[in-house]
């Protein structure tokens, strides 16, 4: 069994670490408000007080937090998983940041002679919950084999992408078609429902479908009923299609669905519905076509 650290208990993380417990593994845990890691201590996770406490304590330390400030913000400072790491110990980064910034990161953990991949999931709570998250992997190959055995405990699909950063071009190319999908759906509910089909027999019908991916399955019900907690809310959805316009306009690939997604998600936000799972695009469609949630 590993001995590991964890710094980021938000909804994905904190499930990781649950995981990881089941395992038999050894966590050593710090999240920014301690009230949320407290049922984790209960089942067994140590406490430290902070990331470079995490790191100093861990032979592999996972990260995932919301976007690059948050994560240069665990990374640097005196108390900051930087601070902690020695050589021989290796990173794994979850979160969703710019391959850039990614690329930057590793390079300042290799000066340290330690390592550092990026490994951000595709899925959400329920997916990992019952063991069905999959997991991209960018980094060396030899690091990528050390942690390959961890991260499979956590779920069943880890693909090794090639080079730091690739892992997050990829994961960015997932999310943006999320978003889209989401809202290519949510016109054709409308269509069908102005034309006089009831909501609940629309989402029954498309979520039974040629159209329905796994995201439409799981998601789809959610414009009948949305979640109490958002699985992704709105401003973490429109930042990754953020990352992807940018990415789009670095490699000089157009992204024209994803652009015009990107203003309902803008919308959203105007309309007071930022805290909201980003499958509230239904209802800023909706309120556009005159229908009523």
């Amino acid at each position: 069994m590993a001995n590991l650290g964890f710094v980021g208990l938000g909804v994905m993380g904190s499930q990781m670490v649950s995981r990881l417990l089941d395992k038999g593994h050894t966590v050593t845990g710090y999240n920014r408000t301690r009230g949320k890691a407290e049922w984790l201590i209960k089942k067994g996770m140590k406490w430290a007080d902070s990331p470079r406490a995490v790191a100093a304590a861990a032979d592999v330390t996972f990260s995932m937090v919301t976007n690059t400030k948050a994560l240069m913000a665990i990374m640097e400072g005196p108390d900051g998983i930087l601070a902690g790491v020695t050589k021989g110990k290796a990173l794994v980064d979850m979160s969703t940041i710019s391959p850039e910034a990614s690329r930057s990161l590793a390079a300042k953990v290799r000066e340290k002679g330690a390592d550092l991949v990026d490994a951000p999931v595709s899925g959400s709570v329920i997916t990992l919950q019952e063991g069905k998250l999959s997991v991209m992997v960018g980094g060396r190959k030899e690091t990528f084999e050390r942690v390959q055995p961890l991260l499979l405990d956590i779920g069943p699909k880890v693909t090794h992408v090639g080079d730091n950063g690739l892992a997050l071009a990829m994961k960015i190319a997932v999310n943006l078609s999320l978003a889209v999908q989401m809202l290519a759906y949510s016109e054709g509910v409308l269509l069908a429902e102005k034309s006089g089909v009831a909501r609940e027999v629309a989402v029954d019908v498309l979520t039974h479908s040629v159209v329905a991916s796994p995201m439409v399955q799981y998601r789809g019900p959610f414009i009948l009923k949305m979640p109490d907690e958002a699985w992704f809310n709105v401003n973490m959805m429109q930042k990754d299609m953020l990352l992807a316009l940018e990415l789009g306009r670095q490699l000089d690939v157009p992204l024209p669905t994803t652009a015009v997604t990107n203003e309902f998600l803008t919308a959203a936000r105007g309309m007071g519905m930022v805290e909201q799972d980003f499958a509230v695009l239904f209802d800023v469609l909706a309120r556009m076509s005159g229908v009523a949630k």
